[in-house]
């Protein structure tokens, strides 16, 4: 019975939280509107996370991303890309995971790329991460010791809802120029 009722709560966290995350992320205005303030959220949780917004060549900041999963996972969700501070297009992102994971999950993401061989290869939707590339979970002053990896730096923070994860995937982003 408790089997059936964890099996009945995942399947309604992720049929909830996916849709509202993803599918409502499809208007450019709302999520520019979104991307910025979830980079004052990034930067309210971590101020020294200004170094990688000034510093870097370009960023993409999905405000909205939605995961779900149950063994074999799944989720997505959509952001703006800026080259300086310039609003230069939308992203998309969908991933897959297996491995022992239950549960529904919200959260932002950043993606910090060093310079511009890594942002052109990103915008011309060059760009994968897989179970070698981490995110940083943002906290005050983590960003201050992160580095990039391979010219990129990548942080999450948590929104909404709860996921038990060990498990390998990845991520494939789009990118459409404005």
């Amino acid at each position: 019975m408790k089997k059936m009722a964890v099996i009945l709560m995942t399947s309604v966290a992720i049929c909830l939280i996916l849709p509202c995350s993803v599918l409502a992320q499809k208007d450019s205005g709302r999520i520019t509107r979104d991307s910025k303030r979830a980079k004052a959220e990034f930067l309210k949780a971590d101020p020294s996370m200004e170094h990688f917004f000034s510093a870097a060549y370009g960023y993409a900041i999905l405000p909205n991303v939605g995961k779900g999963a149950m063994i074999v996972g799944g989720g997505g969700g959509n952001g703006a890309v800026y080259q300086g501070d310039k609003h230069i297009g939308t992203t998309s992102m969908v991933q897959g995971t297996v491995g022992a994971q239950i549960g529904g999950q919200a959260f932002r993401e950043v993606i910090f790329f060093e310079n511009k061989a890594v942002f052109d290869r990103f915008r011309a939707n060059q760009v994968e991460f897989n179970g070698q590339v981490s995110a940083l979970a943002v906290k005050t002053g983590v960003s201050a010791t992160a580095a990039y990896r391979d010219g990129v730096a990548i942080f999450t923070q948590g929104k909404e809802g709860f996921m038990a994860e060990v498990s390998v995937g990845g991520q494939k982003f789009t990118f459409m120029p404005l």
